[in-house]
């Protein structure tokens, strides 16, 4: 009986990197079409790095051609939007089956990337780079 309402439920999980936030659903009973902002996401991501780590949570999990992925992502870059993407899959992925936290974990999917942008300081042109030195 459960697993009847799995089927019909879509789960949702929220991923974040760098500046990206992306919201993730994925609706069981699917054939796995991976579509992000209204787009596919071979034509969402130009590079090949970007498309594997957007796919690589289902490829781990085993579940590429049963699940579709609606995915809306706002801000950042290009490489951070996928991080985002992958973290929000694998969420989902854990919702979906609790028992796929372990392989996730272990292949380091579920742990949300802290590295952002340094703030800049002042009395410096960046974050650490100090404003060129005159002798005259």
């Amino acid at each position: 009986m459960a697993e009847k309402e799995n089927k019909n439920k879509a789960f949702t999980g929220t991923g974040r990197r760098k500046r990206a936030v992306a919201r993730v659903r994925i609706i069981p009973s699917g054939k796995g079409r991976i579509t992000i902002n209204g787009k596919k996401h071979d034509n969402y991501f130009s590079t090949v790095d970007n498309r594997v780590q957007v796919v690589r949570p289902l490829s781990v999990a085993k579940m590429e051609d049963s699940l579709d992925v609606k995915a809306n992502v706002k801000g950042g870059g290009v490489s951070g939007q996928a991080g985002a993407v992958s973290l929000g899959i694998a969420r989902c992925l854990v919702q979906l089956e609790p028992n796929l936290r372990s392989t996730l974990r272990r292949e380091d999917l579920l742990t949300r990337d802290p590295r952002a942008k340094e703030r800049k300081k002042y009395g410096r042109k960046g974050a650490r780079r100090r404003f060129q030195w005159t002798k005259r």
